[in-house]
């Protein structure tokens, strides 16, 4: 029986078990969204195709599951790339459909076309322009399945206009046959051997884990991995909830903003046990002068990462979770490993001391303002850590990093690699299409919340109690912190003059409003925001401007070398 395009397109993406769709319409892709008016398939109706990007990602962080987007051609389609460039950067699986014009009409600068296969080469793990409606189903299939292994990313399909209104016999294939892209998943025996060997000779290890820890799905094995060993282990930014926040043995975050005690073990460790993680530029500060004495294992599926940035001296390439369960697999029995913990108590004592004495906190205001992080504190003990936390970019990004305690994977989402503002709002809306009996939170500042503030209105026309917590310091915090510290105080166009007034905002949208000052109002702001379970709550948190994210590294610098609050 023959299908068109457009029907193909929705019968492929139920084959694929896709629940939910975040998109907006247009011209090129009206016959699709004639195909899903009485599908079961969930439509997200978006603000802007940005935001449907963003809601996509955080749908996916949360779940584990591809995210999927349709927007249409031009302009719909431009739209998306900064969407596309935040999920690259951080390998989240993704399929974004894109409409065009008609084949025929494609180069000749027609009404709203844009050569997004060629904007989004850079940006996307892979892309297609289908040029066969014949050739549409084996398209999808590929799509999905490069989007969800090996190395996950986001994945573009354009669809002509013509395309979707062609018909042909819908034959869906069972699997992707792609020769050329065959991701390895086992660890190589000798390698794992020779790490195994290494980690239970070495007097001072350290487990350096990140987001690949997540999208292995391999935070079990992690925890297994550590305990077992008594290994002081420290997450990168996108690995925060790969190792339980709680544990005796988690040292917090490493790098720019990381603790003094996961820093400093980095750098006197005599063994770096870097899982999933790409030593970036914001975890290594200055290169030469990183894990200066230690001998480095890496366990990443992508071979490009490893040695890319930092040498290694055993590379593993495989899927974390295969090669923690063969590393597992391959130690001592009790008694072995009882004497190796003897090996690495003095260790573990200096990182204790370290951590003791040098605890992440800060000093309370002279002017009596709020302290930002206290606010984190007190969603963090209101929520006890059950939350699944979305956050912007700057300083609430870091405090939300540092002073909410991830116990669980899939709980943190942020943009890490990109460092995109106006990601939090999407990316929790999605969270929330996803668990939408979950609390979902997300920790913004009063100059990126603005970026995408237009998908409040999503958020209430389909009744998601998004809880948005604004550290309102009326500044955009983190390029002050870097004014005040490298340029003089010379305060360049980072005050936020004019601001909205949050609480009036959230009411226009059908939202619900509050506004704390005090720490009194805080507990009060929290506990009636957590009750509303029908639609979004924007809490406007009036916070000390002049406070600062510590520790730091300045860039440039070694991360022992940081300055402290």
């Amino acid at each position: 029986m023959k299908k068109n395009g457009a029907d193909i397109f929705v019968a492929s993406l139920l084959k694929e078990k896709v629940d939910t769709i975040f998109g907006f319409p247009g011209g090129a892709v009206l016959d699709i969204y004639d195909s899903i008016f009485e599908c079961k398939i969930k439509h997200i109706l978006v603000r802007h195709e940005q935001g449907a990007v963003h809601m996509a990602d955080g749908y996916a962080r949360a779940t584990g599951k591809p995210g999927v987007v349709l927007v249409t051609s031009g302009p719909g389609a431009t739209n998306a790339v900064t969407g596309l460039a935040t999920a690259y950067m951080d390998s989240i699986p993704m399929v974004c459909f894109t409409g065009q014009v008609p084949t025929a009409l494609i180069g000749n600068d027609a009404f709203q076309e844009a050569d997004i296969v060629g904007i989004t080469r850079p940006c996307t793990k892979h892309n297609y322009l289908v040029k066969d409606v014949k050739d549409l189903t084996k398209i999808i299939k590929e799509a999905f399945h490069i989007a969800t292994t090996g190395r996950p990313g986001p994945v573009l399909i354009d669809l002509p206009k013509d395309i979707l209104k062609a018909e042909t016999e819908f034959i869906y294939p069972d699997e992707a046959d792609i020769s050329s892209y065959q991701p390895t998943y086992k660890g190589h025996r000798g390698q794992v051997k020779k790490a195994v060997d290494l980690i239970l000779s070495s007097k001072k290890p350290v487990v350096y884990a990140g987001g690949g820890v997540l999208l292995s799905g391999a935070a079990t094995e992690l925890t297994k991995f550590s305990r077992k060993l008594g290994l002081p282990t420290t997450n990168t930014l996108m690995g925060l909830g790969g190792f339980p926040g709680t544990d005796p043995l988690f040292l917090g975050m490493l790098g720019m903003h990381g603790t003094y005690a996961a820093n400093m073990a980095v750098t006197n460790t005599d063994c770096l046990i870097a899982i999933g993680s790409r030593f970036d530029d914001r975890v290594t500060g200055k290169i030469d002068e990183f894990a200066p004495y230690a001998k480095i294992i890496h366990i990443d599926i992508d071979p490009t990462s490893i040695s890319k940035n930092v040498d290694v001296d055993i590379p593993i390439v495989g899927d974390v979770k295969h090669v923690l369960k063969e590393i597992l697999a391959k130690l001592p029995d009790a008694k072995a490993i009882k004497t190796y913990k003897k090996q690495t108590a003095e260790w573990r004592d200096t990182v204790n001391e370290w951590a003791e004495k040098h605890k992440l906190g800060y000093r309370e205001p002279k002017n009596g303002m709020l302290n930002p992080q206290y606010v984190i504190e007190r969603l963090y003990e209101h929520t006890k850590g059950d939350a699944i936390i979305a956050t912007e970019v700057g300083q609430n990004q870091m405090w939300a990093a540092q002073f909410f305690k991830y116990a669980k994977p899939r709980t943190f989402l942020s943009s890490g690699g990109l460092g995109t503002m106006g990601y939090g709002l999407p990316a929790a809306i999605g969270a929330q299409v996803a668990f939408p009996n979950k609390t979902v939170i997300n920790i913004a500042g009063d100059g990126s919340i603005q970026m995408n503030i237009q998908e409040m209105a999503t958020a209430v026309q389909y009744g998601l109690p998004v809880k948005i917590a604004i550290l309102n310091n009326r500044f955009l915090g983190m390029v002050r912190q870097w004014q005040e510290l490298f340029y003089d105080k010379r305060y360049s166009h980072t005050c936020m003059g004019a601001q909205p007034d949050f609480v009036k905002l959230a009411e226009a949208y059908g939202a619900v409003g509050y506004r704390a000052k005090t720490k009194e109002e805080v507990e009060e702001v929290i506990t009636a925001s957590l009750k509303i379970k029908d639609r979004p709550v924007i809490m406007d948190f009036t916070v000390n401007p002049m406070e600062g994210v510590y520790p730091m590294v300045p860039a440039g610098q070694p991360i022992n070398k940081m300055l402290l609050v």
